[in-house]
């Protein structure tokens, strides 16, 4: 089981987001962007808790996480409106103090992060193995060559030139606007993993899967509420949507299908009327046409043969089709069954039942033996 680890939070406050400066290689010109200029942009200052890339990762994941669940940002790092900042010292094993600090700056994605952690601690780690000194300054993260390169000089704590906005009236909450603060959160990721394993018996790895996105439990317990069953979609979110919107681009909900049409496949799955493979071949049709996995599937003649003596007809051809094959099965190869099988639900393009197509077959075995 994961122990976890504390992170403590130093404070939070309000900025407002600065312009940048874009510096083109090979042109001796900058330019300035100014479009997030004087944004609201809220900075989360952690104490130094963390003592491993991964473990500042599985933070920021964690961090995001619960922004998401709160409504605080959509957290989309791509389009600026989650970024981090990464502040890194080492000190000789069983020492106190903490060593000089360098900064690393607006990384745009959490592998960024550990990556650039990882080798500033090695960075650091050899210079002062080496007899040097590590100055503290700030850094940028070069994705391309993967190493740390200088941005400026910090040397001392004044050069941040921190001072008291004088315009800002200064005020406290009192612990009853707290507490009903507190009262009015949704639930968050954690309480929802654990609710999750209990109410839908769900595996620890599944809820959590689930719950990473916010917008994916919705969609799963919408799907629920709707009739499927929470194995059933659970298994069908986290293999061919994922997998669809892996190929697209899109998060679950870009896809289109609305959840009470998965709960619908679901159901007929489960209820036997479409095969596995039938109900695979069904979702591409699903999200092209938008139409719920019924009438689609009367409508392109998709529905698992049950007449069970149309089955009996496909079995009884298969065996005398394939002499060989139900030689070695009379001789004890296990295999030959399964071939056979195979070849019943091929003739029925995959719309036979396996159980009712093994069944088929052991009749038509029975009867076609040699007396």
């Amino acid at each position: 089981s994961d122990p976890g680890f504390t992170v403590r939070i130093h404070r939070a406050h309000l900025e407002e987001d600065a312009g940048k400066l874009i510096h083109k290689d090979g042109e001796r010109v900058s330019l300035v962007d100014y479009n997030r200029t004087g944004v609201p942009l809220l900075e989360i200052v952690s104490e130094p808790d963390l003592h491993a890339p991964e473990e500042a990762y599985r933070y920021l994941q964690t961090l995001k996480q619960i922004l998401q669940y709160l409504d605080v940002s959509d957290c989309d790092m791509e389009k600026g409106s989650l970024r981090c900042d990464a502040n890194v010292s080492v000190r000789p094993a069983g020492t106190a103090p903490l060593g000089v600090k360098t900064e690393i700056k607006n990384l745009n994605s959490f592998k960024h992060v550990r990556a650039a952690l990882a080798y500033e601690i090695a960075r650091q780690g050899q210079a002062l193995g080496d007899g040097g000194r590590v100055v503290q300054e700030t850094r940028l993260w070069d994705e391309a060559q993967g190493v740390t390169q200088p941005m400026r000089s910090k040397e001392f704590a004044h050069d941040y030139r921190y001072f008291p906005e004088p315009d800002l009236v200064p005020f406290s909450l009192t612990e009853a606007e707290i507490e009903a603060v507190r009262r009015g959160l949704p639930e968050l990721p954690a309480a929802r993993v654990e609710r999750f394993i209990t109410q839908y018996g769900l595996s620890a790895y599944d809820a959590g899967v689930l719950t990473a996105e916010k917008a994916t439990a919705d969609y799963f317990e919408e799907a629920v509420r709707a009739g499927g069953s929470a194995k059933g979609v659970a298994n069908w979110i986290q293999g061919d949507l994922m997998a669809v919107c892996r190929e697209r681009g899109v998060a679950l909900r870009g896809l289109g299908l609305p959840a009470a049409h998965l709960a619908q496949l679901v159901q007929l799955l489960e209820q036997r009327v479409l095969t596995s493979r039938m109900a695979k071949d069904l979702l591409g049709p699903m999200l092209e046409t938008r139409e719920p996995p019924e009438p689609l599937m009367r409508r392109l003649g998709l529905a698992r043969v049950t007449d069970p003596g149309a089955l009996s007809a496909v079995a009884r051809a298969v065996v005398e089709r394939h002499a060989k094959v139900v030689a070695d099965y009379r001789a004890g190869k296990g295999q030959a069954l399964q071939f056979l099988v195979g070849q019943v639900m091929a003739h029925t393009k995959g719309q036979a039942d396996p159980a009712a197509a093994r069944e088929a077959l052991g009749q038509a075995l029975r009867d076609l033996a040699p007396r």
